[in-house]
C-alpha cells in the first residue's frame, strides 16, 4: 500500500531555509550548490526520521525476526534522489526547488556516490536492502564505513590512476553516528586458559584493539513508511592519544592506536599482493563481522531476557560471499567464551543462524588465508576454526570411510591454509548460488563433495535489481511512458511489465519508445562531451560494456573486435556499416596488472580511431572515467546493445545484464550466468548469443586440449589484431607496451577469447543487420523491458524470505 504523505511546500521551504542558516549561516539565495544540496538532504532526512523510529519500534513490539545482511560492499549510489523516489515526493520537491530557482539535477550532482562498494556484489547488496524495506521485512545491512572507498579512477595518458575518493569531505547528511552501540574488536596477542568452577575459560591477552563505532544510514521502503538500516562500522582508537609517550618524545607510539584504527577503514580491498595487504584485508573482515555479531547478540539479549539459546529463532546472518565467513567462528566464540554455552549447543545455534551466498567459482574469491597469518591475527578464532575442522573431518570420514581424497577436498584447514568457503558451508544451514547455471555448476563441479554430503543445504536464488533505482530514478522518461501505458503497479511488482507486450507491434508505441531511447542517448552524449571531450552521434548504435574489469568478463575480446572493425574499414573504405559508438566503463583493482593494461589498450585504440578522419564517424570508442552508480544510470538508459560476453561458466549471475534489459537494450552474450534465464524470458531470437557453452569450456579445461596458437595460425583476422598489439600500431612510442596481453592470449588464453572471437564477430554482424530494420529493432528493444519482470530484486528477496530466512512482513 502506498503511504503518500501530503507534501507541504510551505513547510519544506521553511525547513530548507532553516537548515541552510543552521548549517552554513547563510540564506538560501546566498548558498553554494553544495550547501543547497546539504540543506535539501537534511530536510528530506527530517521526513525520514519519524518513520525510521516507528519502524524499529514496530519490529521490537512484534518481536520480529531480523536478517543481518553481512557484506564487505554496499554500492549504494547517491542517496538523495533514491530517498525522494521512495518517499514518493520526488516531483513535489523538484517543483518546490524550481520555484526557489534551483535545478534538482544540479543539486543531485552535488552528492558524491557513497564509496562503500565497487562491483556487482556491492550493488546487489544495495538492491537487496531496497527490496527488503519496500517489502516490509526487518533487516540490517552490515558493512564498513570506508573513508576512501576503493579509489576514484582518473585516466591519465590513457592509463588508470588511482586517487583517494574523499566522499566524506563534506560529511554525509543521511548518516547518524550511534556511539552508544560501539564495541571493542581485538587482534593479536595470545590465548590463556584459566579454570573457573572446573570449567576452562579462554582469555585473549596482550592484544591490540580498536573501538568499532556504528554509523546508521536509512534505507527507505517505497511508499510504505518502512525505514530499515544500513549499519556501517567506523574504527576509532580505544585510547586516541598517549600523552605519556608523546612527552617522552615517542611521537609515533603516541598515536599508534589511532593509526591502527584509521588503517582498517581507509580503503575497500587493499592491494593484497603482499603480506601487509593480506593482513589488512583479514583485519577488515574480522573488524566488521565481530562488531556486527557482537551488537546483534547484545540486541537479542536485551529484548529476550539475556538468554541466547533461541537466537536462531529471531536472528539470521546472511553471508554475502566468502568475505564475512569468519562470522561462523566469531558467533561460536561469543556463544562459548562469553555466554558460557557448551560446544554442541553453540554449534547448533550457529548452524541455524548463518546462511551463505556463493557469488563465484573464481579461485581468488574463494578466499584462503595462511594459517600463520590467521592464527597470529585472530588467535582464539583460529582455535575455534581448528575445532570446527576437527569435528568436520570426523564427519567426512564417517560418510566416506578410507577416502582421504574427500578430506583433502573438503577440510577447512588444509595445506597450511584456512579455506573460508569451506568454513561457510560447514557452518551454514543454507548455501545458495545466484543463477540457475551457477548453482548447477556449484553442485555438480565446484562444491560437488559438499553437495553430495548435504544436498538439502543447497539452493538457487537468481539475482535481481531494483526497478526503483534503475528505471524510476535512472530513466524517468521511460518510467513515465511505462506508467502511461500500464499504470504504476510495476514500481513494486515488476512482472506487471508483461502488460507492455500488447504494445510491441504498435508502430506509434515503437516510435515513442525509440524516441525516449534517443533522448537518453543525447543525455549521455552530453555527459561524454563534458567529461571526455569526445563528440558522439546519438544516432549511432550505442554498444556498451560497463562492469568491473576482469579477464573473465572479456573486455579484451570486445576491444580486439573494435580493432578488427577498424582494420576492415581501413581496407574497405566503402564498407557499409551501421555507425557504432563503443562505450566502456570499468575499474581495475590497483594490483591487477593485466586489467590495467587492458584499460590502457582500450584508450590507445580510442585515441587512434577517434582522431582518424578517414573513419568518418563510422566508429567511436569511449572509456567512461570512474564508472559508478550515478553515471551507470545514464549509460543503462542510453544503451542500444548490452555486452555480456564473459567466458561461459565464469559469471555467477551478472546484474548489469538485467539493468540493460530493463532499459530496453538487447543482449549480445554467451550462455553464462543469468544470461541463460534472460534468454528464456525474452526468447533467443531477441538476443545475440555466441560462443562456447559452459559445458564445452569445462570440457576443454578437463582435457587440456585447447591450443590458442591454432586459432592464431588459421584466422587471418585474429593474427592481424594480435600482431598490432606488438608492432607499435597502437603504441608507437613503446611497441612492447601490450606484449603481456599478446603473450597471455597466445600461450594460455585462459578465458577462450581467441576461441570465441569468430563466433563473437559473427554475432556482431547479426547486430549490424538487425539494427538496420528500425521497426524490428524497436520491437526487440521493447520486448526486453516487457519481459524482465523476473529480474526484480523484490522477487529474489521473497525467495530468500520464504526459503531461507523465514521473516514476517511488518506493516506500520
Amino acid at each position: 500500500m502506498i503511504k503518500k504523505k501530503k507534501f507541504d511546500k510551505k513547510l519544506f521551504k521553511k525547513q530548507l531555509e532553516s537548515n541552510c542558516r543552521m548549517l552554513f549561516r547563510r540564506n538560501l539565495d546566498e548558498a553554494t550548490p553544495q550547501q543547497v544540496y546539504q540543506a535539501v538532504a537534511y530536510s528530506v532526512k527530517d521526513d525520514i526520521i519519524d518513520n525510521w523510529i516507528d519502524t524499529h519500534k514496530a519490529y521490537e513490539k512484534q518481536d520480529a525476526k531480523m536478517v543481518y545482511y553481512m557484506s564487505m560492499e554496499f554500492l549504494m549510489g547517491r542517496a538523495l534522489g533514491n530517498n525522494m523516489i521512495n518517499l514518493v515526493c520526488y516531483d513535489e520537491i523538484r517543483e518546490c526547488l524550481d520555484e526557489l530557482g534551483f535545478d534538482l539535477n544540479i543539486i543531485e550532482d552535488q552528492e558524491p556516490d557513497a564509496a562503500l562498494g565497487n562491483g556487482g556484489l556491492g550493488r546487489l547488496a544495495a538492491c537487496f536492502l531496497d527490496s527488503l524495506a519496500t517489502l516490509g521485512y526487518p533487516a540490517y545491512g552490515c558493512g564498513i564505513r570506508y573513508r576512501y572507498g576503493m579509489f576514484k579512477q582518473k585516466i591519465v595518458n590513457g592509463a588508470q590512476k588511482e586517487v583517494p575518493d574523499d566522499w566524506l569531505k563534506n560529511g554525509n547528511p543521511f548518516e547518524i553516528k550511534r556511539d552508544e552501540y560501539a564495541v571493542e574488536v581485538k587482534f593479536g596477542g595470545y590465548v590463556d586458559v584459566e579454570m573457573h568452577d572446573g570449567k576452562a575459560k579462554y582469555i585473549q591477552k596482550n592484544y591490540q584493539s580498536v573501538r568499532a563505532v556504528p554509523y546508521d544510514m536509512p534505507i527507505v521502503g517505497y511508499g510504505n513508511g518502512i525505514v530499515n538500516t544500513l549499519r556501517i562500522w567506523d574504527a576509532e582508537a580505544v585510547n586516541n592519544f598517549n600523552l605519556d609517550s608523546f612527552d617522552k618524545g615517542e611521537y609515533q607510539k603516541a598515536v599508534e592506536q589511532e593509526n591502527l584504527a584509521r588503517t582498517i577503514v581507509e580503503v575497500l580491498y587493499p592491494n593484497d599482493n603482499h603480506m601487509a595487504g593480506k593482513e589488512l584485508r583479514l583485519k577488515q573482515q574480522y573488524f566488521f563481522i565481530s562488531a556486527s555479531v557482537q551488537r546483534a547478540v547484545q540486541k537479542y539479549k536485551l529484548l529476550h531476557g539475556g538468554d541466547v539459546r533461541k537466537l536462531h529463532e529471531k536472528v539470521a546472518f546472511q553471508l554475502n560471499d566468502t568475505h564475512p565467513t569468519v562470522a561462523v567462528a566469531e558467533l561460536m566464540r561469543i556463544l562459548v567464551d562469553e555466554e558460557g554455552l557448551e560446544w554442541n549447543e553453540a554449534w547448533d545455534i550457529t548452524t541455524k543462524t548463518c546462511a551463505y551466498t556463493n557469488h563465484t567459482i573464481m579461485s581468488e574469491a574463494l578466499e584462503k588465508w595462511p594459517n600463520e597469518l590467521f592464527s597470529r591475527l585472530l588467535p582464539r578464532v583460529y582455535q575455534i576454526v581448528e575445532e570446527i575442522n576437527r569435528r568436520f573431518i570426523l564427519e567426512i570420514q564417517k560418510n566416506y570411510p578410507n577416502d582421504q581424497s574427500k578430506v583433502a577436498s573438503m577440510a577447512i584447514l588444509y595445506d597450511g591454509q584456512v579455506r573460508m568457503a569451506h568454513l561457510a558451508i560447514t557452518g551454514s544451514y543454507s548455501v545458495n548460488g545466484v543463477a540457475r547455471l551457477h548453482t548447477d555448476i556449484l553442485m555438480k563441479r565446484e562444491l560437488k563433495d559438499f553437495y553430495q554430503m548435504q544436498p538439502k543445504k543447497f539452493n538457487n536464488k537468481t539475482n535481481g535489481i531494483t526497478q526503483r533505482r534503475f528505471l524510476l530514478h535512472g530513466n524517468p522518461l521511460l518510467a513515465n511512458w511505462v506508467t502511461s501505458k500500464i499504470g504504476d503497479e510495476w514500481i513494486t511488482k515488476l512482472d506487471h511489465l508483461k502488460h507492455l507486450n500488447v504494445y510491441v507491434d504498435d508502430e506509434k508505441c515503437q516510435s515513442e519508445f525509440m524516441n525516449i531511447k534517443y533522448q537518453n542517448k543525447v543525455r549521455l552524449a552530453k555527459y561524454i562531451k563534458e567529461h571526455n571531450d569526445i563528440d558522439v552521434d546519438p544516432r549511432s548504435l550505442f554498444d556498451c560494456q560497463v562492469k568491473r574489469l576482469h579477464e573473465y568478463k572479456r573486455q579484451l575480446m570486445n576491444i580486439l573486435h573494435v580493432m578488427y572493425l577498424y582494420n576492415e574499414i581501413k581496407e574497405h573504405p566503402d564498407m557499409d556499416i551501421v555507425p557504432r559508438t563503443f562505450i566502456f566503463g570499468a575499474k581495475a583493482a590497483a594490483g591487477y596488472h593485466t586489467a590495467k593494461l587492458t584499460i590502457k589498450l582500450i584508450n590507445a585504440v580510442a585515441d587512434r580511431i577517434n582522431n582518424d578522419p578517414f573513419i568518418n564517424g563510422k566508429l567511436k570508442v569511449v572509456f567512461i572515467e570512474d564508472y559508478r552508480v550515478s553515471n551507470a544510470e545514464l549509460i543503462f538508459a542510453a544503451a542500444d546493445l548490452s555486452e555480456q560476453i564473459s567466458t561461459a561458466s565464469r559469471e555467477a549471475s551478472g546484474t548489469g545484464n538485467m539493468k540493460f534489459m530493463l532499459n530496453g537494450a538487447p543482449t549480445i552474450g554467451t550462455m553464462d550466468g543469468a544470461n541463460v534465464e534472460i534468454v528464456e524470458e525474452v526468447g533467443q531470437e531477441n538476443a545475440f548469443i555466441f560462443g562456447l557453452s559452459a559445458e564445452e569450456v569445462m570440457e576443454y579445461e578437463r582435457n587440456h586440449n585447447y591450443y590458442p596458437r591454432d586459432v592464431y595460425n588459421t584466422d587471418e583476422n585474429v593474427r592481424k589484431v594480435l600482431t598490432q598489439l606488438v608492432n607499435g600500431y597502437y603504441s608507437p612510442e613503446d611497441p612492447e607496451k601490450f606484449r603481456a596481453l599478446y603473450n597471455a592470449l597466445l600461450e594460455q588464453d585462459t578465458y577462450f577469447i581467441l576461441k570465441d572471437f569468430d563466433s563473437y564477430k559473427e554475432a556482431q554482424k547479426r547486430v549490424d543487420e538487425a539494427y538496420r530494420d528500425e521497426k524490428a529493432w524497436a520491437r526487440m528493444a521493447m520486448l526486453q523491458t516487457a519481459n524482465c519482470g523476473k529480474f526484480s530484486s523484490d522477487r529474489t528477496i521473497e525467495e530468500y524470505v520464504n526459503d531461507i530466512w523465514k521473516l514476517d512482513r511488518i506493516v506500520l
